[in-house]
């Protein structure tokens, strides 16, 4: 079953309104397991036809960060440490599947992993992360509503 994650409006990664952003949507797919479907079009690549290392970090680093915001009480997290192996060129304009997993929490620190696959199931890229937990008093000053930190309907179409 799948459990629609919040967007923002102006995150790189999942802002609706940032209109340099990539606007992926994710979906909880299991415990601890984020996905989204993207196709990354090509004002991101960086060799002809070939997506952008740093776009490949940044959706790496926001899938495996969601795998520990799941629920009510979604855990906001900072990285502390991403390790990519870069296994293949990842195209632009053909669809990809991104997965976070949730691996191990301790206190105020966790770990996640994260892939991006092809359409055929192979690893185009993956990492490792440790995460660190974004302090109470920096999420007290943060007013989530006023960031747009909603689900959107599947109405809201993304540009």
């Amino acid at each position: 079953m799948k459990t629609r994650q919040p967007n923002s409006r102006h995150c790189f990664v999942c802002g609706i309104e940032n209109p340099f952003g990539l606007k992926l949507r994710f979906d909880q797919t299991g415990p601890g397991e984020i996905t989204a479907e993207y196709t990354v079009s090509p004002e991101y690549q960086g060799y002809p036809g070939v997506v952008h290392g740093g776009i490949v970090a940044a959706m790496l680093d926001e899938v495996a960060g969601r795998s520990h915001m799941a629920g009510d009480s979604p855990r906001f997290m900072y990285t502390g440490k991403l390790e990519i192996r870069y296994r293949k060129n990842v195209p632009v304009g053909q669809p990809l599947r991104l997965v976070g997993k949730a691996g191990s929490s301790r206190r105020r620190i966790a770990t996640a992993s994260s892939a991006i696959y092809d359409m055929q199931g192979d690893v185009l890229a993956e990492a490792d992360v440790m995460l660190v937990d974004v302090p109470d008093s920096t999420l007290e000053a943060v007013d989530l509503e006023a960031l747009g930190w909603k689900v959107y309907p599947e109405e809201v179409k993304v540009p």
